[in-house]
């Protein structure tokens, strides 16, 4: 699980995304970024996810979001899985793995008392480098509604 929370500084990075496209947080600069990690493109729940935020798409980035994934699926998988599903964001393949562990969202997982590594589920919303919420507990067929309803209870 994440150590970052809410005030924390956002991890620097400077990577690419699926098209070999250059990504930098400061690319974000006055938006609200929702980095959503996910473990695999194409399985059901990280598609479930991700297509709940394309669905919520225009209504996120009216209210000021912008959207960016992240796994350690290499480019070809996350190209596969953003044509399939109509992504209008970008996807990050981080097959390193240095920004998922700059985040610290990969690490140990247990699963039917198996122990294993990979990316804990976990969703960032940064602005101006600051993180602003952290979503461990995602609720991958409303992930839009969740970020959504916490903003709108949260003081303006």
């Amino acid at each position: 699980m994440t150590h970052l929370k809410p005030g924390d500084k956002a991890p620097d990075f400077n990577t690419i995304d699926e098209l070999g496209n250059s990504l930098k947080l400061s690319d974000f600069a006055g938006k609200k970024l929702i980095l959503f990690s996910y473990p695999k493109a194409m399985t059901p729940g990280c598609t479930n996810e991700a297509c709940n935020l394309r669905d919520h798409y225009k209504e996120l980035t009216d209210k000021g979001f912008t959207i960016v994934g992240i796994s350690a699926d290499d480019s070809k998988k996350q190209q596969r899985f953003k044509d399939k599903y109509e992504f209008p964001f970008p996807l990050i393949p981080d097959t390193e793995k240095d920004v998922l562990k700059a985040y610290g969202i990969w690490g140990l997982k247990k699963l039917y008392g198996r122990e294993y590594d990979g990316i804990h589920r976990t969703t960032f919303v940064i602005e101006n480098g600051v993180i602003e919420k952290v979503f461990t507990k995602v609720k991958t067929k409303e992930h839009a509604e969740q970020i959504l309803a916490d903003y709108d209870q949260s003081p303006k």
